[in-house]
């Protein structure tokens, strides 16, 4: 992390706070993408000092953040010895998977049925911006595009909680998610996926939108085993996760 280039955003600095907006909040949604991204691996110590330096910060919006993405689980708090990027046990994450699953489906249904005409613009424009990264080779473009696709969904259920939820767990296995896009041809088959749920949505299709939703969330099969092999290259050392357990 020593190499690490320092952030200059003047967003993240006290002077140019954005109203309605706390730093630690915005400090926050930086890390979250650093993690996401693979920039700070699972099990990478996050130390205050260093980060507070990279961000031109004081430590105190630093140790804020990293309160708030511990209490989201991505982050671990360990007595007298800091924090970590959270590393969850593979029976966990495929249960967390699972519910994700769940709940998109349900996301997918209900924007079936519910979606505004200004919403299929956006789910439009956002699906043309994964087919964008994609066309251009660019991964980490289409993991910020995708997300963008999946909360215009969970909006367009015009169901709150349920959108609040879906979004919460969608934050908790961001970096999970972002290491599926690794596997060779994920990113392809991915959007192959978005262009089935789009279809059934504007159909109205909502079994079919709830299905495609559902199976393009779960990690199964192959994918499963693929998805355990990256896992593995996250951790210091890249080792103690590709002997994972099969789910075939």
């Amino acid at each position: 992390m020593d190499t690490l280039p320092r952030r200059t955003d003047p967003d993240l600095r006290p002077h140019a706070a954005r109203a309605g907006e706390r730093q630690a909040d915005r400090l926050r949604q930086a890390l979250e993408d650093d993690i996401a991204t693979g920039v700070f691996p699972i099990g990478t110590r996050l130390d205050e000092v260093k980060l507070a330096q990279r961000f031109g910060v004081s430590r105190t919006p630093i140790r804020e953040a990293l309160i708030e993405l511990a209490a989201a689980g991505l982050v671990e708090q360990k007595p007298r010895r800091g924090a970590f990027v959270r590393e969850i046990g593979i029976s966990r994450l495929i249960e967390m998977f699972e519910v994700m699953a769940d709940l998109e489906a349900m996301c997918g249904r209900l924007a079936a049925r519910r979606i505004t005409p200004d919403e299929v613009l956006l789910l439009e424009q956002s699906h043309a911006a994964c087919k964008a990264a994609h066309d251009a080779g660019d991964p980490d473009g289409y993991y910020r595009a995708n997300q963008i696709f999946h909360e215009t969904i969970y909006k367009a259920s015009h169901n709150g909680f349920l959108a609040e939820q879906a979004l919460a767990l969608h934050g908790r296995l961001a970096p999970y998610r972002r290491l599926q896009l690794r596997a060779r041809n994920r990113v392809s088959t991915s959007l192959k996926e978005h262009d089935e749920i789009v279809a059934a949505i504007l159909a109205g299709d909502a079994e079919a939108a709830g299905e495609r939703m559902r199976q393009h969330i779960l990690i199964q099969g192959e994918r499963f085993n693929d998805f355990v092999a990256n896992l593995s290259t996250q951790r210091p050392g890249g080792t103690g996760a590709a002997s994972g357990p099969r789910v075939d």
